[in-house]
């Protein structure tokens, strides 16, 4: 086993790890971190033996156990956490123009959340020190997290949740024997009342991102994420741990959505170990996202403030990250932009469910809200400028959205069909009734042809229209069979690109607009190409829009839609 120490971050002492110890014996301090002995500093024959085992270990996070504050293999707690999917966002990059993001799905986790990580090295780390009886606040995801494991740990757990978790979080906690105690209140008076009740009965208090445990979970997020990103950079499968066999690589930046910070600083104290071993270049830029309704980090930050001021009515959707006390992890993350860069921004409720339909819809990826809130907050940097288009991102998923947000798309979201001449009529019968219904519903679609000759951008175009209206859609990959679509089937749009072999985007329009038959025909130009003065011109008063590949979202183009559309 590697030799870990405590080292309290207020005056740096450092005493050997043992059974948990929430301050600091020598100032009070209640921030501590977990050092190991041979990376600071790295001892390069120990970096290589330990990657070396990695290669013939398994996928989860205990691969990487000699890193873990667990001294003992027998009292590892484990439900297959770990070793969560890396995906590139195809649809998302090309929709931003960003080809290099990535997205870390912590949904594959036991419970679907990244909080089981927490909870492997919580639990595990109770079950080590003896632990039988334990008490935790949340805001869901982390009770659920906690109820799992400590079921499987044999550990009696009270489980402080705020009245605004939803129902069927509430009841999947108490599904696993916790106590389960809802506080009419924020999530700030929670951790107050959790904290005075473990105190009056004298049991273990989880201390959040305080705890030694939690910060050590977290960072193997970015130790799983340097593995995988070194191996689809190399060409390799990313489901399979590589070990030594290529270079691990860090992304430019790390971005998610914050309450108190705790997945950040893990995450970046595991980029930072890395570091130190010589295994990557370099400590990714570090993007935090809060929801604007209860921001008190991103407020400070744009103050350019190292302390953050309270928000005790917090209003926002969000319950999630409705944190108004961030306390000392703030200043950690100050200090983290200090040395690494990067930003947190407060981000709107209306951008967090707007960003949630889109990865949704374009990528497959259905969300948290919590999560949303960095999908948005990504949005929001790359329109800025502030991530480059060169730059590789990767974008913690931190939690799956269902089953238990359910006012997210409403009630209206079903077509009720149902045959016409009864349950006894003859199948011939039923078959007419349902096709009638199907060509009812054809006469409410609009026709739209796409005349697009690279077949990822005609496909994003093609889903963003499938995923948010009735549309019917053809289809041509260059411009003579795309203006021989156009007369053929006179449809009610165009959306084109303007340069393609043969006849292009240009030829199209004025051939559209010198036949009487089409010139009506609206048509919403998406190109690539950085137009001239005179190519504008010869444009000018013909099309309905013009949209730039790789900065537009399929806001922009079912806006130009709608405006270019025949009101029916």
């Amino acid at each position: 086993m590697v030799a870990i120490e405590i080292e309290c971050r207020a005056c740096h002492a450092r005493r050997p790890l043992t059974n948990p110890s929430p301050t600091c014996p020598h100032c009070g301090g209640q921030w501590a971190e977990a050092r190991y002995q041979w990376i600071e500093p790295a001892d390069k024959e120990a970096v290589d033996r330990w990657t070396a085992v990695l290669a013939r270990r398994g996928a989860s996070l205990w691969r990487y156990r000699e890193l873990l504050p667990i001294g003992h293999a027998e009292n590892i707690i484990t439900l297959g956490e770990g070793w969560t999917p890396l995906l590139r966002a195809h649809n998302l990059g090309q929709m931003l123009g960003h080809h290099h993001i990535y997205i870390k799905d912590e949904r594959q986790g036991p419970t679907g959340s990244f909080k089981d990580r927490q909870a492997a090295i919580a639990i595990s780390a109770m079950k080590e020190a003896g632990i039988t009886e334990a008490v935790v606040a949340s805001t869901g995801n982390v009770a659920i997290a906690y109820s799992a494991y400590c079921a499987r740990a044999g550990i009696k757990l009270w489980a402080f949740v705020t009245s605004s978790v939803p129902a069927d979080k509430m009841r999947e906690v108490a599904l696993y024997g916790s106590e389960v105690i809802k506080v009419a209140g924020t999530y700030d008076q929670a951790k107050q009342i959790a904290a005075e009740f473990a105190a009056s009965k004298n049991l273990f208090l989880d201390q959040g991102i305080k705890a030694i445990a939690t910060k050590e979970a977290m960072k193997t997020i970015a130790f799983e994420t340097a593995e995988q990103l070194g191996s689809l950079l190399a060409g390799d499968d990313p489901t399979i741990p590589h070990g030594n066999r290529h270079p691990w690589r860090a992304p430019d930046w790390y971005l998610q959505a914050i309450s108190g910070g705790m997945g950040p600083v893990g995450v970046m104290k595991g980029f930072a170990e890395l570091h130190e071993m010589g295994l990557t270049g370099r400590v990714p830029k570090l993007a935090c996202f809060q929801s604007s309704g209860c921001a008190p980090m991103a407020e400070a930050f744009q103050r350019g403030a190292r302390q953050a001021e309270a928000i005790l009515n917090p209003l926002t959707d969000i319950t999630t990250l409705a944190t108004g006390i961030p306390g000392e992890a703030y200043e950690v993350l100050f200090d983290l932009l200090a040395a690494h860069g990067g930003v947190i921004e407060a981000i709107p409720d209306a951008d967090t469910f707007h960003a949630l339909h889109t990865v949704a819809k374009m990528d497959g990826i259905s969300v948290e809200p919590a999560t949303a809130v960095a999908f948005a907050g990504l949005f929001k940097l790359v329109r800025e400028g502030i991530i480059a288009p060169h730059e590789i991102v990767v974008i913690n998923c931190s939690g799956h959205t269902f089953p238990v947000e359910k006012h997210i798309i409403g009630d209206q979201y079903t077509r009720n069909m149902a045959p016409t001449n009864g349950q006894d009529a003859p199948t011939s019968a039923r078959q007419e009734g349902l096709l009638t219904a199907l060509e009812e519903l054809d006469n409410r679609v609009q026709r739209i042809a796409i005349i697009e000759d690279n077949p990822d951008a005609a496909r994003l175009i093609r889903r963003i229209l499938q995923a948010q209206g009735d549309f019917l859609i053809d289809e041509a990959n260059n411009g003579l069979d795309g203006l021989r679509l156009i007369q053929q089937v006179r449809p009610n749009l165009v959306i084109l690109d303007l340069m393609m072999p043969g006849l292009d985007g240009f030829g199209i329009v004025e051939a559209m607009k010198t036949n009487p038959a089409l010139h009506e025909i609206p048509i919403v130009v998406v190109t690539a190409k950085e137009l001239s003065p005179i190519e504008r011109q010869r444009l000018d008063g013909k099309i309905k829009a013009l949209l730039q590949k790789g900065s537009f979202l399929d806001s922009d183009l079912l806006s130009d839609i709608k405006q270019a559309l025949p009101q029916t």
